[in-house]
């Protein structure tokens, strides 16, 4: 099912651009608080006026500024999963269900029966929003909007309020309701791995514009650009400056030398490396005599790229372990190391030594260093 979101929104200080058209199925809009998600949303729901604009679902137009077209919430066919969930609080859980369903009392309980199979909450029928838990909620709330069958479903951080175990549950089950839903879903949030778990699409927004868009795969592999990067968890970002083709001079990591797979071109102004990309190089292997014939001394090479550069084999991307901190976590280990280097290493939960697994150096493949423009 086509979607066309093609409007504009002036706000207190801040300006809302949104354009995006395509039959993704399950669409993520990922970005800090504050960004405009949210706002995108009540957009699409009618419960905000764009001030210009075009938004449509299939062959039907819901907003076209142009033609004077603006749709009551309740004629959209959307459905509009709050971050509270917005139950009736006096309904109980067969009531809030049917509360959106046309048809006899009859067709009604017998929908919301079908519902309360379908998300599992058989028996909670007589029980009100108060007596149950936010698992619990949050099903019979979708429970409600699948009720009536809407073409759009959005989902506004729909697990931000939960503890971590009920999250991990939950989005589980939402990954299964999202795959066997025959409309659009949109799903808000600040949580990467919940936007590249549910979401075959992606949307980066910041400041109120979409920076970045694409497969959702695609975009955490390319970002393209520094924010882009950013918002998909990179931790480790340096400006560069271009030695070649294929070869750049990380400036922010004491003018570390990168071979690259991508091509360097004029735009780009930065290297990107995720934490969990390194692998690391234990003294007596074969890699590190590569390493420390060119590092560690005051090779022509050296001298001939500047003062502080540290060279090193063509491919092997090296680099040295200096000084590095730890800091310990449940599952991982982060490692930071002198030239502000981020490396994430995982961990069992009763593993709580890091000293034998120092290595010499770290290494990374040149496909995993990534280009980036500054915007």
């Amino acid at each position: 099912m086509l979607l066309k979101l093609d409007f504009e929104k002036k706000l207190d200080g801040f300006h809302l651009r949104v354009n995006y058209e395509g039959q993704a199925p399950r669409i993520g809009i990922l970005g800090a608080s504050g960004c405009g998600k949210s706002m995108t949303l009540r957009s699409i729901a009618g419960i905000e006026k764009p001030d210009r604009g075009l938004i449509s679902v299939g062959e039907k137009v819901l907003f076209d500024s142009e033609k004077k077209v603006n749709l009551r919430p309740q004629e959209r066919r959307v459905g509009y999963l709050f971050q509270n969930y917005a139950l009736f609080p006096t309904m109980t859980v067969e009531q809030n269900i049917m509360a959106g369903v046309a048809g006899t009392k009859q067709e009604k309980q017998a929908r919301a029966r079908e519902m309360m199979r379908a998300f599992q909450i058989e028996g909670l029928e007589k029980r009100r929003p108060g007596e149950l838990s936010g698992g619990q909620q949050q099903r019979v709330a979708l429970a409600r909007i699948m009720a009536y069958r809407p073409r759009v479903l959005l989902l506004d951080e729909p697990f931000s309020a939960m503890d971590h175990y009920l999250k991990e549950r939950l989005r589980l089950e939402m990954a299964q309701v999202l795959r066997d839903y025959d409309g659009v879903s949109v799903l808000v949030t600040h949580d990467r791995d919940e936007a590249y778990q549910l979401c075959d699409y992606l949307l980066l927004m910041s400041d109120g514009h979409i920076i970045a868009s694409g497969e959702t795969r695609e975009v955490f592999e390319h970002p393209q650009t520094v924010e882009a990067a950013r918002l998909t968890g990179c931790k480790n970002i340096s400006r560069i400056r271009r030695l070649g083709s294929h070869r750049v001079c990380a400036l922010d990591w004491g003018n570390l030398e990168l071979t690259t797979e991508g091509e360097v071109t004029p735009e780009i102004t930065h290297a990107g490396i995720r934490a969990h990309d390194f692998t690391p190089v234990y003294p007596g292997e074969s890699e590190i005599a590569a390493m420390t014939d060119t590092a560690g001394r005051d090779s022509q090479e050296a001298r001939a790229h500047g003062p502080g550069s540290i060279s090193i084999d063509s491919g092997k991307n090296m680099i040295p372990m200096r000084n590095p901190t730890l800091t310990e976590l449940p599952f991982e280990w982060y490692v930071v190391l002198e030239q502000k280097i981020w490396w994430k290493v995982p961990k069992d939960m009763h593993s709580h030594d890091f000293s034998d697994r120092i290595p010499g150096a770290l290494t990374v493949n040149p496909s995993s260093v990534m280009l980036l423009r500054e915007s």
